[in-house]
């Protein structure tokens, strides 16, 4: 097998299985019972909190485990948005956001805030410009994505953060999802008041997310109950999951540098094996691959559908996507690649390939060489 949708899920790490199995055998307590049990089960989740915390560059208090990425995008914005709209109800985030924040903000539309949606460039990057031009008095929040998740374009997060800086009343929200493990995501570095992580992105479970929330931000919860997480996520702690997910974290964080370096070589190799096969347009520019992220290269193959092509090429025991996991079954044009100004031929054909730094230039080899028969022979009619 071949596995090449590392943005969308990747293995568990083995480590991470093993602190998991340990935790779940040995310490099942609850984190909120006042006995023992509980005591073990709370110590717990207060080290992986301050696991977590250190990766961050944050204070433990200043981390809320959540269930999942998109709780941690859907809590940071409707929870910001509630609690301050007697500032104002206008709210800011761009065109190529993931789902969770895009139709979270559709949501608070339907709730009376003004929305602006910010436009893109042709290479997918919003421009710190237009976010200045779009703030206004009443504006409380601005989500932006760290990392586009379907064809990988870093965004000026550290630059927007410093003009936001300027606006203390505007709160800034980041999707750090895709660059966790990748790029700096230390919160003074990015100057952000609310950042989302999930730990299934860089080796760890799925069903555990983070929401960095700075000292002194207010949240409106989502979720009531018996306040857990200072109030602002209800719900018993998954101890097994949440200490997997800070042993991840920490993993990740410390092979960084060398993660990168391994991800650009196959990345550039990858690309100009691609360069090279008939139909194929590679999106992600190998001339400019330092504005883009490293786990990822995104192409497209106009004139043929890519569900037929990821299809053939799981027959083949070989696993790419088209776009987001989320909305990877939709038939329409990427509302990505339309906000890039890409044509609706080019928008709908959009393939994208993602890997680790464990796979080899022999990997990126067989994929190119099973990609081109695949077009071949789809382009050809047989």
């Amino acid at each position: 097998m071949l596995y090449l949708d590392y943005c969308a899920t990747t293995p568990t790490r083995p480590e991470v299985i093993r602190t998991i199995s340990e935790v779940m055998a040995n310490h099942f307590g609850n984190p909120s019972s006042l006995h023992r049990l509980g005591l073990e089960a709370e110590q717990l989740v207060a080290k992986a909190r301050r696991v977590v915390a250190g990766t961050l560059s944050c204070k433990p208090q200043e981390v809320i485990f959540t269930g999942s990425g998109s709780e941690s995008n859907n809590l940071a914005i409707k929870g910001a948005a509630l609690a301050y709209q007697g500032r104002g109800k206008h709210v800011i985030t761009s065109l190529i956001e993931h789902a969770s924040v895009y139709e979270s903000y559709r949501q608070l539309e339907r709730m009376g805030f003004q929305v602006t949606y910010l436009p893109v460039d042709e290479t997918g990057q919003v421009r710190p410009e237009d976010v200045k031009a779009a703030l206004r008095e009443d504006t409380i929040l601005v989500s932006l994505m760290y990392v586009n998740n379907e064809m990988g374009r870093i965004q000026p997060i550290a630059e927007i953060g410093r003009l936001l800086k300027e606006r203390p009343r505007t709160l800034f929200h980041v999707d750090a999802i895709q660059a966790f493990g990748k790029l700096d995501c230390t919160v003074g570095h990015l100057h952000v008041d609310l950042l989302s992580l999930s730990a299934h992105k860089f080796g760890g479970p799925k069903g555990t997310g983070v929401l960095y929330r700075r000292e002194g931000v207010e949240l409106a919860p989502l979720i009531a109950g018996g306040g857990q997480e200072n109030g602002l996520r209800s719900g018993t702690e998954n101890v097994p999951l949440l200490v997997g997910m800070a042993k991840a974290c920490r993993l990740a964080a410390e092979e960084r540098e060398a993660t990168v370096r391994q991800l650009r070589t196959i990345q550039r190799l990858l690309l100009e094996r691609l360069a090279a096969i008939p139909r194929v347009s590679p999106t992600t520019p190998l001339q400019e691959l330092d504005g883009y992220a490293p786990q990822l290269v995104h192409i497209t193959v106009p004139g043929i559908r890519p569900e037929v092509v990821v299809h053939a090429l799981e027959e083949r025991d070989i696993f790419i996507s088209t776009r987001s996991a989320c909305s990877s079954g939709q038939e329409e044009p990427s509302r990505v690649l339309l906000a890039m100004g890409m044509p609706r031929e080019r928008a709908v054909s959009g393939l994208r390939i993602s890997y680790s730094a464990a796979h080899t230039e022999a990997d990126m080899e067989r994929f190119a060489d099973e990609l081109e028969r695949v077009l071949d022979r789809i382009g050809n009619g047989r």
